[in-house]
């Protein structure tokens, strides 16, 4: 509406203005926002940060290579490729356990988001370095004796995994022996000096030889310096043949203790298929590599939000026996058809 003399009314002129900023400054907002974009697409567009694991292990790095492959595999099922949706750290004491302790410190400080160890050493390392860090063991002997775990069914910590711990594995490596050295009677039960553990599975395996008619003797180790004394101590007892403690001291030191037994004679039985792989005579037990990759399932369980805590430890499922007729012929011995055929696998 216009006034008497032909000139806009004020309201309507108020009006018009009010428009014309409202404009302006919707104008000058996309322009702010525009601006930002261009300014900082680093921010706009920054990925997601990739969830870091650390691998803990104390055994070398040319034993330990098979197993890392399998729990490679175990993650690329589930969909982790390393490099491109994971990151891996990995630190390797090469059977030198001195070092453990403070590479376990290392992943700690790396903050990574998850600590896989090979051994019950490099577990408890792990353990003492972190209380709030995820930690998967793979070949736990026996996780709620040992302290890392309160139970098997309710870990109650921040551990859970896997255990080798079976009933009676022992009693069956035993039994092995005796098939394939039907002559034996007098076996070493070989581990290191002044464990708990060693001394709990010498019990164990000492009743089942005495059922078999055999007589077991303790064989110890006080370290991997001294390991051709304790063969030494080994023939003088007049002993046949050999049963490996399945322990990290076996596990780190297995190199030194195939050269051993091979150069001394003494047949010996190991705790898990992949030390026959590694030279060794026979051997019967959890399939190690498999743990390893059954190890991914639970490291995706935790990145999804899972607590270690409430994922109970898993048992062997999987057991193999594995016989190496290279070393069998290194030591000039034979083994007999009816073993040979109840193998899983024959290296030769």
């Amino acid at each position: 509406m216009r006034t008497e003399s032909g000139q806009p009314r004020p309201r309507k002129i108020l009006s018009e203005v009010s428009a014309v900023v409202a404009q302006f400054s919707v104008l000058v907002l996309t322009v702010c926002v525009m601006l930002f974009a261009v300014c900082h697409p680093a921010e706009a567009q920054q990925p997601a940060k990739l969830p870091r694991i650390g691998l803990l292990i104390s055994a070398q790095s040319s034993i330990a290579s098979p197993r890392i492959q399998a729990f490679r595999r175990g993650l690329r099922d589930l969909g982790y490729v390393e490099g491109k949706n994971v990151v891996m750290e990995y630190r390797y004491a090469e059977g030198n356990l001195g070092p453990v302790s403070d590479l376990a410190a290392q992943l700690v400080r790396l903050k990574v988001d998850i600590i896989v160890t090979d051994t019950s050493y490099a577990t408890e390392a792990a353990k003492n370095a972190t209380k709030i860090i995820p930690i998967v063991f793979t070949t736990a002997n026996d996780p709620v004796a040992d302290g890392q775990v309160n139970s098997l069914a309710h870990p109650g910590g921040n551990l859970t995994g896997l255990s080798i711990l079976a009933l009676d594995l022992n009693g069956k490596r035993l039994e092995l022996l005796k098939e394939a050295f039907p002559n034996i009677s007098r076996v070493g039960f070989l581990t290191r000096i002044g464990t708990a553990t060693g001394e709990q599975r010498f019990n164990e395996a000492e009743i089942a030889a005495k059922e078999l008619g055999l007589q077991l003797q303790y064989i110890g180790a006080k370290g991997a310096d001294d390991l051709e004394n304790a063969f030494d101590t080994a023939k003088r007892a007049s002993v046949q043949a050999l049963l490996a403690h399945p322990s990290t001291f076996v596990a780190t030191n297995r190199t030194r203790i195939v050269e051993l037994s091979i150069k001394n004679r003494l047949p010996m039985i190991y705790g898990s298929g992949d030390h026959a792989e590694g030279g060794a005579l026979i051997s019967y037990g959890p399939d190690i590599v498999d743990n390893y990759r059954r190890a991914a399932t639970y490291v995706d369980k935790i990145l999804k939000g899972a607590r270690p805590a409430d994922l109970p430890v898993e048992q062997p499922t999987k057991f193999e026996l594995v016989i190496n007729l290279k070393t069998a012929k290194q030591m000039g011995v034979i083994i007999p058809p009816n073993v040979l055929a109840r193998a899983d696998r024959v290296i030769r």
